[in-house]
């Protein structure tokens, strides 16, 4: 784990988590600048492809936020390559499973804890040659819990070594246990199921992590004790604050 991130758990307190879904090197430098601890770039659902996401890495580089990145699945390649080009975390989509989970940890952990192949051709420049020996240690690994059999196998996930903590996708386990994206805010059983994984991860020694859309739903979850909550992203930000704009311009309330 990063310092940022070392230090927020010493504290007790949320890692703010923002997310860039938009492929630009400005629009990432300029969430960058904003204040959050970690900013994640998302190849999954992202209009962002690899070049695109190491210009953004390159723009966030001038920023205080530490860059994550969100692969487009658990592809060990591709993984690899964030990794090399200079992320410092990974969040992966739809891990079901402890072999999935072992999967993961492999591609982002050097030798003897994984099979990262040895080519930070970016980190170097930006950590210094001797990035390799404290990667293992200072790459955060994240598995995201979206799907009814993550649920299931959620102890298994959680006992494999060199995992960091698990990250829940509200939407997709939404949709896998009960059909509806959006029935996480007002769900009882979605709710449950969601705080049921902060318990596991938090009792196994794992970092708890969880997707919000908006800033008050955040606040509820870092006030819940989650450790890492995203609040806010590029595209909701530039939607949103370009709607107010027009709305103040007009008078509208």
């Amino acid at each position: 784990m990063t310092d940022i991130i070392r230090q927020r758990r010493a504290e007790k307190r949320a890692v703010l988590n923002g997310w860039l879904s938009i492929p630009s090197g400005v629009s990432a430098e300029i969430m960058g600048k904003a204040g959050w601890d970690t900013i994640t770039i998302d190849l999954q659902h992202g209009m962002i492809d690899v070049p695109c996401a190491i210009q953004m890495l390159q723009a966030i580089g001038n920023t205080p936020a530490v860059p994550l990145a969100r692969p487009e699945w658990n592809e060990p390649g591709q993984i690899m390559k964030l990794l090399d080009a200079g992320a410092m975390g990974i969040i992966c989509p739809m891990v079901n499973s402890a072999e999935e989970a072992r999967r993961l940890v492999a591609a982002c952990r050097y030798a003897p804890l994984g099979e990262r192949s040895f080519g930070p051709l970016r980190a170097n420049l930006v950590h210094g040659t001797d990035y390799w020996k404290s990667a293992n240690e200072k790459i955060l690994v994240l598995a995201m819990i979206e799907t009814r059999r993550a649920l299931d196998a959620l102890d298994e996930i959680l006992a494999v070594e060199g995992l960091d903590g698990v990250y829940v996708g509200p939407a997709d386990l939404g949709l896998s246990l009960f059909g509806d994206p959006n029935s996480e805010p007002e769900d009882e059983r979605a709710i449950a199921a969601i705080a049921s994984v902060r318990q596991k991860a938090q009792a196994a020694g794992r970092m708890a992590a969880v997707h919000n859309l908006t800033p008050g739903h955040a606040r509820r979850m870092a006030a819940e004790k989650w450790d890492f909550v995203t609040c806010g992203s590029d595209t909701r930000t530039l939607s949103f604050g370009a709607a107010d704009n027009i709305r103040q311009f007009r008078g509208e309330s």
